[in-house]
Formats: structure tokens, C-alpha cells, sequence
């Protein structure tokens, strides 16, 4: 099968995952297609004047539209510039099957595969009408893109939603649920495995979280339920690079906050943990907690199962999916403290149930989270895509 994967603000992509917007998503999805045999080839905008790369056998990164070096900001102004090129590549190279990624990825792709006939199945990643419930304030949420994403579900021949929270939030906007298929975001198992380096600790109970420091609500609750669980350390990982955390205004907050609360020996701020570093980080925890008010795709939870820690995060979002509440881990409303300090007791005081989730957990991870389970059901809408257009083609 001819695959296009329509990825605008994938501006720039590496075989090592980096880049922009979910590059390494992009990366293992397209990686684990050409793997089935199939023919990959991801379309971005172009903001420079390469045009075409290698990324892995298999699979072709084609940048296209002008290279006008403007930002992702300004993605949706761009995007005739960058449908109309689209056209012409798939006029002249026919693939059997679109599948764009994020809202201003499908507006292109429909545009360009209106007049051919070709199925365009449309990812959102995050819906606009969930980060503004959630009061997400690092997104771009306008007008335009609550209005538009609907239009763009019910158009397109297929959606796939990343866990079923937002699966419900699509059929209220009112995209038809037969159309809706729930693929989430997978894992490299390979990578994130209980097998490998651990991170060094000390003897006493860890936790560890990794969150983007801006997230403070969550992280607050985190450091109020530390307060109640005396004996027990805690590593927060993200935000800059920890030679720069003295300059990150956030990283302030939150300090003074441990101070007050008094559980500054306890918390350890690691600053930013790369790719290399966060398997064997994630590997040394007792338990990885996760309190996001708003997680999409449950991938710190999903990473932590993988290597075979079991995870105590927020019932939201992609989370609920990816945690088996009692079996893999806890699942606790967010913004409450008490409760959280209480479940994170009850597990660091019975270490044979902190096994048994740590084996359930590895096993969910392996297997629904693998990225060629993913592959396979993201061909299997693929195909039922293909299968609903064949009859309008051929008229």
C-alpha cells in the first residue's frame, strides 16, 4: 500500500525521533508501517530549502510548499500554500490512502484529495475543545480551530482517536461514531523495557514524575500528597536543563512551595531528561506518578508500564485508558491531594502487590501499547477507508 502521511508541522524530522510536534510519534508510526511492507511518505512544510530526505527504508520525508521560514503559528495561513503542492505530488503519484495528522494537517490533505478520490483518515492528537475544558493555555485554542476540527471529522473518511475520551468528545461534535476508530499512541517496547540501566537511588521509597514544570496545579497536588507521605523521596523531571533551573520562574514556584510545605528534602528537581535518560529513570521508581489535568495520550504512564514500574496517575484523558485501576496501577480524580498521598501509602506499604502491578503492567504495555499493534490497526482503518471509497471511485 502507497501511504501519505500528512504531517504540516513536522518541520523538520530526524531518524532519531527529534524535530517538532510529536516527531517521535511520527517517527515510530511511519518506521512500524514500512515495516508491514508498506510504501511511507510523509509530507511537511517546508521551511527551508531541503526537499526530500530519507528517513528510513521505506519511508520518505517530501518537504513541500513555500520555504518562507514563517513559524508554526502561522500553520493555518500556510495551508493552501501547502494543499495545492500536495495536489500536484498526488495528481502525478496517486497513494491508496491520506492519513493526516493534527487539524491543519487535514485541512490540506482534504483539499488536495478532494477532486482524486483518494480516503484521507484524519489524527488529531489533542482536540481544541478539550484543552480549553482542561484550560490548557500552552496551545494555540482560537476560534478557527474549535469551529474547524468537527467539519474536518465528519469530512474525512475515517478518524482515529488516541483513547476514548476523545472518542467521546468526537461523536458530541458530531462525527459519526461507525467512522471513529480508538488506535492510541504506542511505545518502543525495545526502549522502554524493565531489562537496562537504572538510574542511581537511594534506599529509601522513589517516586518519580516527569511533567513540564509550567504545569503547576499538578504538580502542586504532587507536592502537597509528598507532605503525607514522610520516608519517601520524589523526582520531578522536566523543564530546562538543571544548570538552568535557577532561571525558570516556574522552577521557583514550585521550590517555595516545597519549602512550605516542608518537603524540600524530599523533592528532587532533576531539570530536563532526555531520550537516553528517562528509560533508566523510569526504571528506578517505586511508583511513577502522573497528575496532568490533561493528558491526551497517556504516554508517561504508558512508558512507565513498559519498563515495569507500576503508575499511579489522574483518571483523565488517555490515562484511563492505558491504566487498569487495580491491576497496573491507580487511577485518582485529579486535584486531591489527600487521596493521592493515601493510594501512594497503601502501595509502598505492600511490596508483593507493587510486584504483582509491575508484571501487569509490563504485559499491558507489550501487549496493546506495542507499536506494531498499532501499525496493525492503523492498516486495518487504512483498509476499511479503502473499502468505503472504492465504490465512489469507481462511479
Amino acid at each position: 500500500m502507497k501511504i501519505a502521511l500528512v504531517a504540516q508541522q513536522a518541520m523538520t524530522l530526524s531518524s532519531d525521533g527529534t524535530g517538532q510536534a510529536g516527531g517521535t510519534r511520527l517517527l515510530e508510526l511511519s518506521r512500524s508501517l514500512a515495516s508491514k511492507g508498506h510504501q511511507v511518505t510523509v509530507y511537511a512544510q517546508r521551511h527551508s530549502t531541503t526537499e526530500r530526505a530519507k528517513l528510513e527504508p521505506g519511508v520518505t520525508v517530501k518537504y513541500i510548499g513555500p520555504a518562507d521560514g514563517s513559524g508554526e503559528s502561522d500553520l493555518l495561513a500556510q495551508v493552501p500554500g501547502f494543499s495545492r503542492p500536495l495536489h500536484e505530488c498526488w495528481r502525478r503519484n496517486r497513494p491508496d490512502v491520506v492519513h493526516a495528522l493534527r487539524w491543519t494537517s487535514g485541512l490540506a490533505a482534504l483539499a488536495a484529495a478532494r477532486d482524486l478520490r483518494i480516503p484521507v483518515v484524519q489524527s488529531f492528537d489533542s482536540l481544541g475543545v478539550a484543552e480549553r475544558r482542561h484550560r490548557v493555555i500552552a496551545r494555540d485554542v482560537g476560534t478557527e480551530r474549535i469551529r474547524l476540527e468537527p467539519a474536518i471529522g465528519r469530512s474525512a473518511s475515517a478518524v482515529v482517536a488516541g483513547s476514548s475520551d476523545e472518542e467521546s468528545d468526537l461523536t458530541r461534535l458530531g462525527v459519526p461514531r461507525r467512522s471513529i476508530r480508538v488506535v492510541p499512541c504506542g511505545v518502543d517496547t525495545d526502549e522502554f523495557s524493565p531489562e537496562g540501566p537504572v538510574a542511581k537511588r537511594a534506599a529509601r521509597p522513589r517516586l518519580v514524575t516527569v511533567a513540564d514544570l509550567s504545569e503547576y496545579e499538578a504538580l502542586a497536588t504532587l507536592l502537597q500528597a509528598m507532605s503525607k507521605v514522610p520516608g519517601a523521596d520524589l523526582v520531578v523531571a522536566g523543564g530546562p536543563p538543571h544548570a538552568r533551573l535557577g532561571d525558570d520562574l516556574n522552577f521557583r514556584r514550585l521550590s517555595k512551595l516545597a519549602g512550605s510545605l516542608g518537603v524540600s528534602g524530599q523533592v528532587t528537581f532533576a531539570g530536563e531528561a532526555g531520550r537516553s535518560a528517562l528509560p533508566p529513570l523510569l526504571r528506578s521508581a517505586d511508583l511513577v506518578v502522573s497528575m496532568s489535568e490533561y493528558d491526551p495520550a497517556g504516554t508517561l504512564a504508558v512508558q512507565a508500564m513498559a519498563c515495569g514500574t507500576p503508575v499511579i496517575a489522574s483518571a483523565v484523558g488517555g490515562q484511563v485508558d492505558a491504566v487498569v485501576d487495580g491491576t497496573t496501577g491507580i487511577l485518582v480524580p485529579p486535584g486531591r491531594p489527600a487521596l493521592l498521598a493515601q493510594r501512594i501509602r497503601q502501595l509502598l506499604a505492600h511490596p508483593m502487590l507493587l510486584e504483582a502491578f509491575s508484571v501487569a503492567a509490563t504485559d499491558r504495555a507489550r501487549s496493546r501499547y506495542s507499536w506494531d499493534r498499532i501499525a496493525h490497526e492503523t492498516i486495518a482503518v487504512y483498509d476499511k477507508a479503502r473499502d468505503a471509497a472504492a465504490p465512489a471511485a469507481a462511479a
